[in-house]
């Protein structure tokens, strides 16, 4: 890519979006694309293939997607699966039919098995049962790293997917009805201490942020205690704030801050093709039928209990209530390391430590209150 050329980030106001116009911005590239859903509808096939013939963008960053956490996964599954399906399948395809130099297609690393050996090689996909919680999505991802290999196989394209690990940072999701586990903790933290500390005018600035099933800072005292009790932030029959968690707390989870993944999708667009990673992925391999993976993980091969990172995001915010576990709502896969072998020999690493990380997001998420 030249800093000239053209370049659509598709989604660039999400969490992964956000961070590679950041990024891309921040190394002079100053000829993007960008388009919010209501100036350009993803999932409408006809809208898609107008923007791409008027466009012609020569490079794509694919981070439109509907996420969510466990609970929006596995309630919401239906759109979870469709929209994913649509947004992907009409960017790809019009992506080829309009001469796309490059394509980076952004999944997630739950396109692997549920009980897949740990940490997870990208040789690991499809060789068992997914995860049910969390299935159509990564169904979904799986089909877009498919559509982009087999585009590569058929047509020669230079078509790249990687998965990244959990993120967390600049411009995440903190609405609690839908959100990942790392800024549901930091929110919920952050308001557990707000109550203890008898701060209501915190609360509501918050909840004017950020409202929560339409109860925002206008909303009575009443109606605000009661919606945060709902969602794990209240005063315990012992008379402490608590701060309720969902699942037993034992699950480990690898964290990637956001800018690190720009850095690394960034770095992958610059200097590798998809014939580098099949060729670091068949190294050493002397099966004739072993056909390579066309994408790549990105994470940090760290891991942390949830537990752990919830006692941290505690500290960090200096919440002195208590902390607890509910064991009757799922955990979800109990690990999900990426192994990141193959990212590390093609030439990246990441920067940012969890700690350094989570402090700086708890600082821009006060900034933005």
């Amino acid at each position: 890519m030249n800093k000239d050329s053209k370049i659509y980030v598709a989604g660039h106001t999400g969490l992964v979006g956000s961070a590679l116009t950041l990024t891309l911005r921040e190394k002079g590239y100053n000829n993007l694309i960008l388009r919010t859903i209501e100036e350009l509808d993803l999932t409408g096939q006809n809208a898609v293939d107008a923007f791409f013939a008027e466009q012609k963008p020569e490079y794509v960053l694919i981070a439109a997607a509907k996420v969510g956490g466990i609970v929006a996964n596995n309630t919401l599954r239906a759109d979870f699966i469709y929209v994913n399906l649509m947004i992907q399948n009409n960017i790809i395809y019009a992506a080829w039919k309009y001469g796309v130099k490059k394509i980076l297609f952004l999944g997630s690393t739950c396109i692997y098995p549920r009980n897949a050996p740990q940490p997870l090689k990208e040789d690991y996909l499809l060789t068992s049962q997914l995860e049910y919680t969390n299935e159509p999505y990564a169904i979904a991802k799986i089909a877009g790293l498919k559509m982009c290999e087999s585009f590569n196989l058929q047509y020669g394209t230079n078509y790249i997917a990687v998965m990244p690990t959990n993120l967390y940072g600049h411009g995440d999701n903190y609405n609690l009805e839908a959100s990942h586990v790392l800024p549901a903790l930091l929110r919920k933290f952050h308001l557990g201490k707000c109550l203890e500390d008898g701060n209501f005018e915190a609360i509501r600035k918050d909840l004017n942020r950020y409202p929560v099933e339409k109860i925002n800072g206008s909303s009575d005292q009443e109606s605000i205690i009661r919606i945060l009790s709902k969602y794990g932030v209240r005063q315990n029959d012992r008379g402490k704030v608590e701060v309720g968690i969902w699942g037993t707390g034992t699950p480990l989870r690898e964290f990637m801050n956001s800018k690190d993944m720009a850095e690394a999708c960034i770095f992958i667009m610059e200097n590798i093709d998809v014939k580098d990673i099949t060729a670091i992925h068949t190294d050493g391999v002397s099966d004739p039928e072993y056909h390579p993976p066309h994408f790549l993980n990105i994470g940090t091969g760290e891991e942390i209990s949830i537990r752990d990172l919830a006692y941290k995001i505690k500290a960090l915010i200096g919440f002195s209530g208590e902390v607890a576990f509910d064991s009757s709502k799922p955990d979800g896969t109990m690990r999900k390391a990426t192994d990141t072998t193959a990212l590390k020999g093609l030439g990246y690493k990441h920067r940012i430590s969890l700690d350094q990380g989570i402090k700086q997001t708890y600082t821009q998420y006060l900034k933005y209150l």
